[in-house]
């Protein structure tokens, strides 16, 4: 582990207790967490299927995807993370696999997904586009990458970054959509973007900064 590697993994473990106050984060609020679910019904199949979670933090979405019948995997690089995804999952008494591990290469050894999933984590890795390969190649045939980033307008504004080094990476602050789209529509048979900015439900309030989903199909 490198040491921007142990330092990001120390800031997202600190955050692990209050991961779940922002109100997209703990999808506590009804209205929150029926949004949620709503987009990604949208968005995956109805029939059960292997949904990799990748950078699942505390749990939510792959609790949400659990509820909807799939069989989960997630995956965080921050114990404490993976700590409070177990326990989201078994006290609402649903099942999911939560992994320790890099999300920039899932310790899920040969398996293969019908959908892999990554919320707000692009932004954070040191070699975005090389995870991108990684992902797609963990999709079975036909298989789809569903990946919901943003612009992030409040990245920055301090002029402190979240960990040290967190200035060099590629994506720090976040992506927009048209460039993640031309990053990702070479390696993919089709693919679309949802604006996800003008739906306060989402994140618990109005939003300025470009939010939005990308959803690819091999």
């Amino acid at each position: 582990m490198t040491d921007r590697t142990a330092a990001i993994t120390a800031y997202w473990d600190a955050a692990a207790p209050t991961f779940d106050d922002d109100p997209d984060h703990g999808l506590r609020a009804h209205h929150t967490r029926a949004a949620w679910s709503a987009l990604l019904h949208s968005w995956i199949p109805s029939e059960p299927l292997d949904v990799l979670d990748n950078g699942c933090g505390t749990g939510s979405i792959s609790l949400l995807l659990a509820e909807a019948g799939h069989r989960v995997t997630g995956v965080d690089l921050a114990p404490r993370m993976i700590e409070q995804a177990r326990a989201k999952c078994a006290t609402a008494g649903r099942e999911a696999r939560f992994l320790l591990g890099d999300a920039m290469e899932p310790p899920t050894g040969e398996q293969r997904f019908d959908v892999v999933l990554s919320r707000h984590l692009l932004w954070t890795l040191p070699d975005p586009e090389a995870a991108l390969r990684q992902w797609l190649a963990r999709l079975r045939p036909r298989g789809r990458l569903v990946l919901v980033e943003g612009r992030w307008r409040q990245a920055g504004q301090s002029g402190v970054p979240y960990v040290t080094g967190a200035e060099s990476l590629p994506w720090n602050g976040g992506i927009s959509a048209e460039d993640l789209s031309a990053t990702v529509r070479p390696l993919v048979s089709a693919l679309r973007v949802e604006p996800l900015s003008g739906n306060p439900d989402l994140w618990g309030g109005e939003v300025e900064d470009e939010r939005y989903a990308l959803i690819a199909d091999l």
